[in-house]
């Protein structure tokens, strides 16, 4: 007897296009095509002047500080909460860490600026009081109740007027040179240390999707075509090495060798040129966003991040203990603006009381843009990032041709509105 199921209604696993055969996500290409928009556009915009050397080495230390905090908003937006303090308790961190090592160290210790033990113990003072202050945060929200939207924004008064309070309203400096070099412009990896970072980079996403590609074999799941899988690679890598090759191009100004060799007793040979190379707070915020990413993807607490967010009642009934979630999230947050507030006033040479304005607009900005969902349950790091570059650029490339800050402003807002529609389009249209 003939079977009589007519193989029309069986489900076809076909690939719909070439995106679907590369599996790349959509959203993620979105991205990267605006921010290369972005770049061509300005860059025409200006003359050529966009996509030197200078100026992308100016924009890549400008994105750090935000980016890093960004990394940490992905999971405070995840889990349904908002998070207004990070500027202001940036501040409080870099007023700290300013009075440590210009004031405390020197008149209480007798370590003065120059000592090798000035940036340590500064950054760890900076850490522990922003992870304190930041679980102080977790704590009202998750343990009090108290909504994190009343929380924050009672912290961004308190914390940024602290801030105010422990420099006088005055800028505090010079910094020591070590922590200095944290900034970007004094400290770089330079010719070869750039090159030997971006073969490593490189070669440690080879292995990652070699990894992948074998994992998948090794459980029959269904793996994409080899082709498919080569120019992810080179793609990946061409960018990465790409990227330090541009960074490498950028000369240290002979003026300043010529200052250097002096300072050192020595004469600068006639031809001699250096290379700036991939700043150090590059490197701190490559380093955070792989251990952010891991957590994310790899770790308990990751899972239960986003658990709690797509659905806190089922989180909560499973045995996630979600208030102290909450203040291990704001914890993290906390860290991270200590971290950032090592970069932003290592980057600036100093502290300065408006350190860290607006950026909590900029930093939610950036997760939204890289597609952080305010409904919570969904949301990348490297998306955050990518958003945090995206809106650096639109910045810097305004800037360049004219344009004033208050409609910079304008222009980021209304770019925010758009990303939060186009979001909601992507997701009914993909059902998640």
């Amino acid at each position: 007897m003939a079977d009589s199921t007519d193989k029309t209604d069986l489900p076809q696993h076909t690939r719909r296009n070439i995106l679907d055969t590369m599996e790349i996500d959509t959203r993620l290409l979105g991205m990267i095509g605006a921010f290369v928009i972005i770049c061509v556009v300005f860059d025409v915009w200006t003359g050529g002047r966009f996509l030197t050397p200078r100026n992308i080495f100016n924009l890549t230390i400008q994105t750090v500080s935000v980016a890093i905090m960004a990394t940490g908003m992905v999971f405070v937006i995840v889990t349904r909460h908002i998070d207004l303090s990070v500027g202001a308790l940036l501040a409080t961190c870099s007023a700290i860490m300013a009075i440590t090592q210009t004031a405390i160290l020197p008149n209480m210790l007798g370590i003065e600026l120059g000592s090798s033990l000035i940036a340590p113990i500064t950054i760890v003072v900076g850490i522990i009081v922003g992870t304190l202050i930041g679980a102080f945060q977790g704590w009202l929200i998750g343990y009090l109740t108290i909504p994190a939207f009343i929380v924050t924004l009672g912290g961004l008064f308190v914390w940024r007027n602290v801030a105010w309070h422990m420099s006088a309203g005055q800028t505090v400096g010079p910094l020591d040179p070590t922590f200095l070099s944290l900034g970007g412009t004094s400290g770089t990896l330079g010719a070869t240390g750039s090159w030997i970072l971006g073969v490593l980079a490189a070669g440690f996403v080879l292995y990652l999707l070699i990894n992948a590609r074998r994992s998948k074999v090794a459980h029959d799941f269904p793996v994409k075509p080899m082709w498919a899988e080569l120019i992810i690679a080179g793609c990946t890598t061409g960018a990465i090495l790409g990227f330090v090759w541009i960074l490498n191009s950028y000369q240290i100004p002979a003026g300043r060798l010529a200052r250097e060799f002096a300072a050192a007793g020595k004469e600068m040979p006639e031809g001699y040129t250096e290379v700036y190379g991939v700043p150090y707070s590059v490197l701190i915020l490559i380093v955070i966003a792989l251990v952010m990413t891991i957590v994310a993807q790899r770790t308990r607490l990751g899972r239960y991040i986003f658990a709690t967010g797509g659905n806190p009642e089922a989180a909560e009934l499973s045995g996630i203990n979600i208030r102290f979630l909450t203040v291990k999230i704001f914890a993290i947050v906390g860290f991270l603006c200590a971290i950032s507030a090592v970069v932003a006033s290592a980057r600036l040479t100093y502290h300065t009381n408006d350190i860290g304005t607006l950026d909590e607009l900029r930093v939610i900005a950036a997760a939204v843009i890289g597609g952080t969902a305010l409904s919570g349950g969904f949301g990348t790091i490297y998306g955050a990032i990518l958003g945090a570059l995206i809106m650096q650029s639109l910045q810097s490339g305004m800037a360049m041709v004219g344009v004033e800050a208050p409609y910079q402003n304008i222009v980021v807002g209304i770019v925010l509105v758009l990303a939060v529609y186009v979001d909601i389009v992507y997701r009914k249209r993909t059902g998640d």
